[in-house]
């Protein structure tokens, strides 16, 4: 199973930093008996780890060298790869740079490297066999992707970052066959490469007769990538969770700088 990380964007949110935004300090690992800052982007990778993630593929800007010798090639039993996007284009063309490496018949899961949320397994509870987001509750969709299922769990519509969103739940993360994934790439390619957003292309999926499913088994949701978020992820991760120890990786192990 892949885990898909697009780590390409500039993080203007939070800038300026003296790295890439993936590489925050939120929280603390163990190395050994040594306590680390932890980066936010390893909140995800350990989370796909373990959702099932065996090959995690960073999707990074060809300035962002600094990920690379952070993570090297691997990072808890995963091995790591990594794909450029040339120029920023959004979400879906950060994530389609990664299709190569894909086989239609592995699984695939994709996360935002800026996020913190829990439970740490929640990417388990998602179906392997069809287009699966995990979502979570939060007090303001409008500034997230809102997802709209009917009772059974059948997702709708995404409303994308809408005023007066008709739900309360957002996705975190999702997980597709790699089947999918290429439907996705092949209906993105036919609407001209316009859509930004996995919102409005997987609306554009369901209205070709694609099917997904939201699970709602998330708890709690952080984007870390703008000061009042790093400071609510303090805040929760205080409440929640003590240092982790994290397995020897390539040539990674030193906080970021």
């Amino acid at each position: 199973m892949w885990g898909i990380i697009p780590a390409a964007g500039v993080g203007s949110r939070i800038q300026p930093l003296a790295f890439s935004k993936e590489l925050l300090p939120v929280g603390s690992r163990l190395d050994g008996e040594i306590e680390r800052p932890r980066a936010v982007s390893e909140y995800l990778v350990e989370r796909m780890v373990a959702g099932g993630a065996g090959k995690i593929c960073f999707v990074i800007s060809p300035g962002k060298s600094d990920i690379l010798e952070y993570y090297g090639g691997s990072v808890n039993g995963a091995h790591v790869s990594y794909a450029v996007q040339p120029r920023p284009a959004g979400l879906c063309d950060a994530i389609f740079r990664a299709l190569p490496l894909v086989a239609p018949g592995e699984s695939v899961l994709v996360g935002l490297p800026d996020t913190i949320w829990f439970p740490e397994d929640g990417l388990c509870f998602l179906p392997e066999d069809t287009l699966s987001f995990l979502l979570f509750p939060v007090e303001r969709p409008e500034l997230f992707d809102a997802v709209v299922t009917d009772d059974s769990g059948r997702v709708l519509e995404i409303q994308v970052k809408r005023p007066e969103a008709a739900s309360h739940w957002v996705w975190g993360a999702f997980k597709m066959p790699g089947k999918v994934l290429g439907e996705l790439y092949a209906l993105w390619r036919e609407r001209g490469e316009q859509d930004e957003y996995v919102g409005t292309l997987v609306n554009a999926y369901i209205a070709r007769g694609g099917a997904a499913c939201g699970v709602r088994a998330g708890t709690a949701y952080v984007d870390v990538g703008t000061l009042n978020g790093y400071r609510e992820a303090l805040r929760l991760l205080s409440a929640r969770t003590q240092p982790t120890a994290v397995q020897a990786r390539g040539r990674a192990g030193s906080a970021p700088r």
